[in-house]
């Protein structure tokens, strides 16, 4: 039986899949969430060409603390020459990141499977 990695934080917990680096994020991502997760968000899109999933699923609340890490993260990953999927299969999550225009420039997609499956756009897409 193979054992998951405890969280780093009450918020946060890396872990690798199928080649990719997996930050699930959950429960309420806030300000205060927002600087206790962003040291560990650092470490991993600080790596050359990370390859990168942010799992949105365990969240149970999302403000733009959450839209700012998210941004970050896609701005070093692209600089780095890496790739960042999102994915979110909450109603209310995925329309803060429409209606943001965030949507637009991360796929965002409702299962890991599909994140997986679909082509992360690079840096020649155009950093935020």
């Amino acid at each position: 039986m193979r054992q998951e990695p405890a969280p780093l934080t009450r918020h946060l917990r890396v872990r690798e899949h199928q080649g990719h680096t997996v930050l699930e994020l959950r429960g309420e991502i806030d300000i205060l969430t927002a600087q206790e997760v962003g040291p560990h968000l650092d470490a991993v899109t600080g790596r050359t060409r990370p390859d990168v999933v942010v799992d949105l699923t365990p969240v149970e609340f999302f403000d733009c603390s959450g839209l700012r890490l998210l941004l970050r993260a896609r701005r070093r990953v692209l600089a780095r020459g890496g790739e960042l999927r999102v994915v979110c299969a909450d109603r209310l999550v995925l329309r803060i990141l429409r209606v943001t225009g965030l949507a637009a420039v991360l796929p965002v997609a409702p299962s890991m499977e599909e994140a997986l499956r679909a082509p992360a756009p690079r840096a020649a897409s155009g950093a935020t």
